[in-house]
């Protein structure tokens, strides 16, 4: 059983920056692809980046394009979510979610196997 743990979240004013922390309690496979996803209140659950854990691909949606930085350090089964020029509608909670057959870089969280609690960033206007 995989555990993944966040943290990192907070609140911050609009403009502002917050890094996003995931520590994975297994061994991460090299085939496996690392997602970040968000879900504000109300709303579905939506795909942020991606990045392939072992040549460290990385991936966005178009919201997070220029202003977010997805990393992994293979090393401490960690990955990071840099989040600059923060928006208030960045607001929702932050999942990290693993997939570990990793063929292809889904954008949808239905198809990750684990996740964790999830860290809350509120960002105000």
């Amino acid at each position: 059983q995989v555990q993944l743990v966040e943290s990192g979240g907070g609140l911050v004013q609009a403009g502002g920056s917050l890094r996003l922390s995931c520590a994975a309690s297994a061994r991460t496979f090299s085939s496996a692809v690392m997602g970040w996803f968000r879900q504000a209140p109300g709303k579905d659950r939506e795909f942020v980046s991606a990045i392939r854990w072992s040549s460290g691909g990385t991936y966005y949606a178009d919201s997070a394009k220029g202003r977010f930085t997805i990393s992994r350090d293979n090393a401490k089964n960690m990955v990071y979510l840099q989040m600059k020029d923060l928006k208030p509608e960045d607001t929702a909670v932050y999942y990290c979610e693993a997939d570990y057959s990793g063929y292809v870089v889904y954008r949808r969280s239905s198809e990750y196997d684990y996740w964790g609690q999830g860290t809350r960033v509120s960002v105000s206007s």
